[in-house]
């Protein structure tokens, strides 16, 4: 028997999944490490424990392996985008991480958008300057440390820098790279126009590769610290979003992701790098080569449920915390929520908005304040879906993977709020799975992706719409997209009361 090793290099913990030849996980295995938040809206990492927690997970998992570690044929990688690793000349890290979920650049991104253009940017790269990408931190390393910001040689993402210590070769693949607000997304090639525009070297950006490309081998340090191979292949791997959009089979038009996790994805496969959505969605390079995707966020999707959970519910399951809501009508009786815990991506990009319940009166009970909750979420999700469609888009299936796929209820929800079959995967692996997966491919195991994805992927349950469902949802939806413009103002006036 042969296999492969998917790395999810995630915000709290590295995941990691052997995967074998017929597409089954023999083994998993996590180790988490910390954040770091010196200050009010920074969050960082020791990108070190990134690799020590790879290093000792990867040593846990051979310890047990039974098989001859040749028959670990290849790794692969997937990881949390948009973070900036600065190295030195000797590739050496300056600083920690900054990570995705940094909020300290808003002056950047407005500077980006008074030098580039906020129309010009859009046609580069087809996403707007946010917080959270590459471009806005490395404009801030550059103006608040600017002795470091000297001495930086190359940036990297998380996982092309944990990759870079498994190999001792420096890459970034196009994935990731989209999402650094550097790269032309069309052309897949570094912008030297908007390098030259805001005054960075392009030097200081690494060699580019596709996600399946083999970048090296297993260097022989790792090699004695973990017990694998020094022969075996390393691929280059995929943002965690385009990873986890292989490892749930979205490999052609038409296909689309529902992921539910602390925030929510909404990602459907484009095989063309051209369309315009005019920034109110993301559109990034695909791990499949020369393919595209387009992504609406929710930032807070199960965090939202989690929320509800430890406030009101805090020492019960999940499971019993939603027991209930198949009894409660479409509507929850007359009360909606809206998810904007901390703010919300799509489709407004408002860090200031603050979740909401509409409509409470003295007969709700809490079960109407779950169901209302999970509407709520899968409502801000289909404002993305709503977004695809108004382009010419055609969405009629929709894998849900995350929490989202944990509850009958709540995935007949998302049949009728989305009219579309929502199918349910047997094994739910997402990202750590999609690295599996290019690494299978990598291998020459199988001559695509798609056919890797018909061997290793299965559905268990589909869930079709209902449409007297559908019918009262358009109606709850309309009424739903109303709040945020009521609210805005509002919630600006309450910044100043805010902790």
């Amino acid at each position: 028997m042969k296999y492969v090793i998917g790395i999810d290099l995630g915000t709290s913990a590295v995941k990691i999944l052997l995967v074998n030849e017929d597409g089954a996980v023999v083994q998993e295995v996590s180790k988490a490490y910390p954040l770091i938040h010196e200050k009010t809206g920074y969050s960082e990492q020791d990108p070190e424990m990134w690799v020590k927690q790879t290093v000792a997970g990867l040593s846990d998992l051979l310890e047990v392996f039974e098989g001859d570690p040749k028959t670990i044929e290849g790794i692969s990688f997937s990881g949390q985008m948009h973070g900036l690793v600065l190295l030195d000349e000797q590739h050496k890290v300056l600083r920690n991480a900054i990570l995705w979920n940094d909020t300290r650049t808003t002056h950047q991104c407005q500077y980006i958008y008074d030098v580039v253009g906020e129309e010009r940017l859009l046609d580069v790269t087809k996403n707007p300057a946010l917080e959270g990408f590459t471009l806005p931190k490395l404009l801030w390393v550059k103006e608040h440390e600017p002795r470091l910001y000297e001495k930086a040689h190359v940036f990297l993402l998380p996982k092309d820098y944990l990759r870079y210590r498994l190999t001792g070769q420096l890459h970034m693949e196009y994935s990731d790279a989209a999402g650094t607000l550097l790269l032309n997304v069309s052309e897949k090639a570094w912008s030297k126009e908007i390098c030259e525009l805001l005054d960075i070297n392009p030097e200081i950006c690494p060699p580019l590769v596709d996600s399946h490309e083999k970048v090296g081998t297993i260097c022989s340090e790792i090699a004695i610290a973990t017990g694998l191979s020094p022969e075996t292949f390393v691929f280059a791997g995929g943002a965690d979003n385009a990873c986890g959009a292989i490892g749930s089979g979205i490999l052609e038009d038409g296909k689309t992701l529902c992921s539910i996790g602390t925030s929510g994805v909404m990602l459907s496969h484009e095989t063309g790098g051209d369309k315009d959505f005019e920034g109110k969605v993301h559109y990034f390079n695909h791990g499949l080569a020369d393919a595209y995707y387009t992504m609406g966020v929710t930032l807070s999707a199960g965090h939202s449920l989690g929320w509800f959970k430890n406030v009101f519910a805090k020492d019960e399951s999940f499971e019993e915390l939603l027991a209930d809501v198949d009894r409660v009508p479409i509507g929850s009786n007359g009360l909606l929520f809206t998810p904007y815990l901390v703010g919300e991506r799509t489709p407004y990009a408002d860090a200031n908005i603050r979740a909401s319940f509409i409509g409470m009166d003295s007969s709700h009970e809490r079960k109407d304040f779950t169901r209302a909750v999970l509407e709520g979420i899968t409502f801000s999700l289909n404002e993305s879906l709503e977004i695809f469609r108004e382009k010419g888009k055609r969405i009629e299936t929709i894998v849900t993977t995350g929490g989202g796929a944990k509850n009958e209820d709540w995935l007949q929800m998302q049949a009728d709020i989305f009219n579309a079959k929502i199918v349910k995967l047997a094994s739910e692996q997402g990202p750590g799975m999609g690295a599996a997966m290019l690494a299978a491919y990598g291998c020459g195991w199988f001559d695509s992706l798609q056919s890797c994805a018909e061997k290793f992927l299965t559905v268990e349950k589909e869930f079709e719409p209902i449409e007297q469902h559908v019918q009262q949802y358009e109606q709850l939806f309309r009424i739903y997209k109303k709040v945020y413009a009521q609210t805005k103002s509002l919630n600006e006036q309450l910044v100043a009361y805010r902790k």
